[in-house]
C-alpha cells in the first residue's frame, strides 16, 4: 500500500461518510466529555490496575495485563497509530494498516512507517482481511470505527475475536460509526465529536497500556496549548475560514475540493478565533456543494488541506484563489495548510495554532 490513500480509497472514504448519515444524522455542537476532562487536568494518575475492565461500543473488555501483541486496523485513520507513537508504546504494535504521506508534525511520516506492518495488505475494501488478523494472533485489535468489524467488507468481527480469545476495541468518538444500532448515548458522542474526543482516545489508551501518567501529561500540555492560543485570539473578531482538501476531491458529487465542515472541524476552527464557513454541514451536504455555494461563501482564510506529498499547498491556494477571487482571502491572500492536525488524533494543537496564525497573526 502507498504511503496515502489513492483516488480508489477515497471513494471508499465518501461512501463511508454518507453511510453513516442514516445512523447519527447531522453533526451538532462540539461538547467536553466529563470522564476524560477530569482525567486529563489531573496533576498525576495513577497506575493502571488489572485485570481491567473498559466499556467500548456497549461491550465489556477485559485487559489481564497491558496488551502487547496490538493490531490496528485501516480505516482510512492515522489517529490510532499516531495516538500510541505519541504515547510512546509503538513497541505494543504487532502490525499496524494504517499510514499517511504528509503530517503537520514534520517527524510523524518517518515515525509512522518506522511501525511494523506484520506483512499486511489490504482487500478491495482497504480494510485487513479477517484471515490475516486471526493468523497474527493477536492480543488486541483495534479499530477506528465500528464498521472496521463488519464482516460485509472482509473484516474480522468482534464477535469472531472474542471467540478466538482476542480482545477488541474502537476509538470512542466512533461506536456509532458504521454501526446503526448504536446506543443513543453513542450517538450523541459521534455526532458532538470535539478536540476532547481526541484527548478521550488518549486517555483511554493511556489507560489500557498502563501509562496513564504519559497520557494525562500529553492532554494537560495539548489542552494548555491551545488554550493559551484561545486566549491570544479572545476579543478580536471571528475570521471565516474554509476548509477545503483538494485531492479528496471524489469526496464532492460536483468535483471540488472536499470542504469539512460539522464537529470537529468546527472546534478546530472556533478555538484559532474562527468560524466556519459550512459549519454545522452534514457530510451529505457538504457532497453537494457546488461551484456557487463555494462563490458565495464569506471566506476570509482558507485552509487547504494536504492529502498527498507531492501536493504544493501555495499552487492548491492560487488556483483557489483565481476560481473565486470575490473571497476576502484572495483579495489578501490569506491562507494556511494542514494535513493531519485536522483530523481526529493526538495531531490537533498544530491545526488550532495554523488557523489561527493565519487569521489573527502569529503571537
Amino acid at each position: 500500500m502507498s504511503n496515502y490513500p489513492s483516488p480508489r480509497r477515497v471513494a471508499l472514504i465518501a461512501a463511508v461518510l454518507a453511510g453513516t448519515l442514516s445512523a447519527c444524522g447531522q453533526a451538532g455542537s462540539a461538547a467536553t466529555p466529563a470522564s476524560s476532562a477530569t482525567i486529563g487536568q489531573s496533576a498525576t494518575a495513577a497506575p493502571t490496575t488489572y485485570p481491567l475492565t473498559v466499556e467500548n461500543c456497549g461491550r465489556e473488555v477485559r485487559f489481564d495485563k497491558p496488551p502487547s501483541r496490538v493490531v490496528l486496523l485501516n480505516g482510512t485513520s492515522v489517529a490510532e497509530v499516531e495516538g500510541f507513537i505519541a504515547l510512546g508504546i509503538q513497541d505494543r504494535i504487532l502490525a499496524n494498516s494504517q499510514s499517511y504521506g504528509v503530517s503537520d508534525d514534520p517527524a510523524m511520516v518517518a515515525k509512522v512507517q518506522a511501525v511494523p506492518r506484520g506483512g499486511l495488505t489490504l482487500n478491495q475494501n482497504f480494510e485487513v482481511p479477517r484471515e490475516q488478523v486471526l493468523a497474527l494472533q493477536p492480543d488486541l485489535v483495534i479499530s477506528t470505527w465500528a464498521g472496521g468489524f463488519d464482516e460485509k467488507i472482509g473484516s474480522v468481527t468482534r464477535d469472531q475475536l472474542a471467540q478466538a480469545g482476542i480482545r477488541s476495541f474502537v476509538t470512542p468518538v466512533n461506536c456509532a460509526f458504521g454501526d446503526p444500532s448504536a446506543s443513543p448515548p453513542d450517538q450523541q458522542r459521534y455526532k458532538e465529536q470535539s478536540v476532547e474526543s481526541s484527548f478521550e482516545l488518549m486517555l483511554q489508551l493511556g489507560k489500557i497500556f498502563d501509562v496513564q501518567q504519559r497520557a494525562a501529561d500529553f492532554v494537560n500540555q495539548a489542552r494548555a496549548k491551545i488554550q493559551a492560543i484561545q486566549q491570544r485570539v479572545a476579543g478580536k473578531p471571528a475570521k471565516n475560514v474554509l476548509v477545503v482538501y483538494p485531492g479528496m476531491s471524489m469526496m464532492n458529487s460536483n468535483g471540488l475540493p472536499a470542504v469539512f465542515g460539522g464537529g470537529l472541524s468546527d472546534d478546530l476552527v472556533a478555538r484559532a478565533g474562527g468560524k466556519n464557513a459550512f459549519a454545522g454541514k452534514t457530510n451529505a451536504e457538504l457532497a453537494e456543494i457546488n461551484a456557487e455555494a463555494l462563490a458565495s461563501a464569506e471566506v476570509d482564510v482558507l485552509v487547504v488541506g494536504l492529502f498527498q506529498p507531492t501536493e504544493n499547498a501555495d499552487v492548491l491556494a492560487a488556483d483557489l484563489f483565481k476560481k473565486f477571487p470575490q473571497w476576502a482571502a484572495s483579495k489578501t491572500k490569506t491562507y494556511t495548510s494542514v494535513s493531519d492536525g485536522f483530523y481526529l488524533g493526538p495531531l490537533n494543537t498544530f491545526a488550532v495554532e495554523k488557523i489561527a496564525d493565519a487569521a489573527h497573526g502569529r503571537a
